[in-house]
């Protein structure tokens, strides 16, 4: 069996770190903010606690199971993959991806069973706290859910599922804003559906793509740097990266809350640090490593952003 040198003995309680493995928690925790800022910036205050309570349940419950899903769909190919020794190592440690363990069922340290289970267990909860918040939610994570294994089955069949990631990303927070009120503008939804599939195209799917690409390769895949080249894909990057930060300021401005010029000195800066820096160097190096930090430092910004929201909120 293949080990990376981010791999623990796990043992008794402590092999609950492969389930978490499984879900992926690290990024699951940081997407959890992604629907707190959506939910936040449409009410303009935060609601109360019950909602609060049962809202971060049945968020934390939501991811859990989606990315525990992702694992699942895909046991067979990345088995396949590790059985041949073509499954990513290099730059574990640093892909906040695999921070515990990268995909511990195709490892052999979790059964097929196990995963199955676990990730049941959590869309069992999830849909029942979608359905207190409400029902809405339940149809947005059940279209999540199917969606998702669609986007796993497609990885060897056509790039498009890259469209298919973005619509993905962007039903949580979604569903967040239905569970805080259940008439909420169009318009809001639209430009947050947009900005959250741009987000995912630019500052996750694509990069995360380009760091796969010599193992996409070997195993035939259809993914953007594949199908059009490494160039298009940076063009394709750069493009929904200025995108999200064009839709974040639009977003901002049909919040009720009024940002004062230190805030939008603080998103500013957000956005540069966690996106248009990012992005600028892979624009300008087309370097591996920094297909990596791009992810990385993407995947905080809707945390930040959310930083930001909260000291408005709170001061």
């Amino acid at each position: 069996m293949a080990e990376t040198s981010c791999q623990y003995e796990f043992t008794g309680f402590d092999r609950l770190k492969l389930f978490w493995a499984l879900s992926r928690t690290p990024h699951g925790l940081l997407d959890m903010s992604t629907a707190a800022l959506a939910s936040l910036l449409w009410l303009g205050h935060f609601p109360s606690l019950k909602i609060i309570a049962l809202g971060l349940i049945t968020v934390f419950a939501g991811y859990t199971a989606v990315y525990a899903l992702n694992d699942v769909v895909g046991y067979r190919s990345d088995k396949k993959k590790l059985q041949q020794g073509n499954l990513r190592e290099v730059d574990d440690c640093q892909d906040l991806d695999a921070m515990l363990v990268r995909h511990p069922m195709a490892r052999g340290l979790l059964s097929f069973k196990e995963g199955l289970v676990w990730s049941i267990a959590w869309a069992l909860l999830a849909l029942m706290g979608a359905y207190l918040l409400n029902p809405i939610c339940v149809l947005i994570f059940v279209g999540g859910c199917v969606l998702e294994t669609i986007y796993c089955t497609m990885w060897n069949v056509s790039p498009s599922r890259t469209i298919v990631s973005g619509v993905v990303k962007a039903a949580g927070p979604i569903a967040a804003v239905f569970a805080v009120d259940p008439n909420p503008a169009a318009s809001y939804l639209i430009v947050l559906f947009l900005l959250l599939f741009f987000w995912e195209v630019g500052g996750q799917n694509v990069p995360n793509d380009w760091i796969d690409l010599q193992e996409d390769v070997r195993f035939g895949a259809r993914t953007i740097p594949i199908r059009f080249g490494l160039e298009q894909a940076n063009i394709i990057i750069f493009g929904s990266i200025m995108l999200t930060l064009i839709l974040s300021g639009v977003l901002l401005t049909l919040s009720p809350l009024t940002f004062g010029l230190p805030f939008i000195i603080g998103f500013a800066l957000v956005g540069f640090h966690f996106l248009l820096l990012p992005t600028i160097m892979l624009f300008r190096t087309d370097e591996n490593s920094h297909a990596m930090i791009l992810f990385n430092k993407a995947s905080y910004y809707p945390l930040a952003m959310l930083v930001v929201v909260v000291i408005k909120l709170i001061f």
